[in-house]
């Protein structure tokens, strides 16, 4: 079969005609031939080798994928056909993170056993995955529209990371790719108008536009001369420079959400008696833990938009 592949012993990311297709190696396994499958700022870091992931052998990436079940293992509850979308994570089901129900922690598992990071991915005609990574797809939504599932179910994990966020709170969103976007859908969807999006890139700017959601719009340059202060951060960078900066923006008893996945090389210098003085709250987010329901049922109720 066609794939995208990526050799991470060599850092070298190629076209191949004939890798090998999938097999069924459980009763409980499918095969899902893809029809989307996204790219991520993680695989940008991943391919720059600045991302852990696979180096043992060469393996298509991809790890936000959606298609119709192409086979099935004789315990499964899939038929040949049904659209279904992947989530890539697990939990080992044995650790006490995973028996609390935080497999994000998982040492065994969690990211640690990604599909698209650690094994074969999206990025390929088709991909062998566990069914219980794997959820059908309800009328309404199209294969193209779950592709955006697996970082909808993050923003989910987030959301509810940060939660409780008040109607009416000051939020500043940092950075406008497709997270920041998901990010502002989300936030309007919950009611949320009181949000500032900051962002360089004028292409992206024009995309928020188009949402249509009346949030503000700004550029970092105009950021650093308003110095306003907000009750939200959502850091949707993954740069962690940008962390240091935005500290500033931060209003008393203000929360701080670290989204954006940073390499581990990245770092930024804060103030420990700011977060003393004004109570600061940092929230990290890691991978989607139990969140895929949600992001379908999001989905679903977003529609086009």
């Amino acid at each position: 079969m066609e794939a995208v592949v990526f050799d991470g012993s060599s850092l070298n990311l190629y076209y191949q005609k004939d890798y090998p297709l999938p097999k069924l190696e459980n009763d409980d396994d499918v095969i899902v031939k893809v029809h989307y499958s996204g790219i991520c700022g993680t695989d940008l870091h991943i391919i720059q080798g600045e991302f852990p992931a696979i180096k043992t052998r060469p393996i298509p990436l991809g790890h936000e994928s959606s298609g119709v079940i192409h086979q099935v293992g004789k315990n499964s509850i899939f038929k040949v056909g049904q659209k279904v979308v992947i989530d890539p994570n697990t939990s080992c089901s044995l650790c006490d993170f995973c028996r609390k129900g935080n497999y994000q922690y998982c040492l065994t598992a969690g990211i640690n056993s990604t599909i698209g990071i650690w094994k074969d991915g999206g990025w390929a005609q088709y991909v062998r995955v566990p069914q219980s990574q794997v959820f059908a797809l309800p009328d309404g939504i199209t294969t193209e529209q779950a592709g955006l599932c697996e970082p909808y179910s993050c923003v989910s994990h987030g959301f509810d990371r940060a939660s409780p966020l008040k109607v009416g709170d000051k939020i500043l969103i940092l950075g406008a790719g497709i997270i920041g976007n998901l990010w502002i859908t989300t936030l309007h969807h919950h009611g949320h108008r009181e949000v500032t999006v900051s962002e360089m890139n004028p292409t992206r700017l024009d995309i928020v536009k188009r949402l249509d959601t009346g949030f503000r719009l700004v550029t970092p340059d105009i950021l650093a001369k308003e110095k306003t202060t907000y009750d939200v951060i959502i850091d949707c960078t993954g740069v962690g420079k940008v962390m240091e900066i935005s500290f500033n923006y931060m209003k008393e008893g203000g929360k701080y959400v670290l989204f954006g996945c940073c390499p581990p090389s990245h770092t930024s210098s804060l103030n420990p008696f700011d977060i003393y003085n004004k109570e600061l709250t940092i929230i990290g987010v890691k991978i989607n833990p139990f969140s895929f329901p949600s992001a379908i049922s999001w989905l679903k109720a977003m529609g086009t938009r």
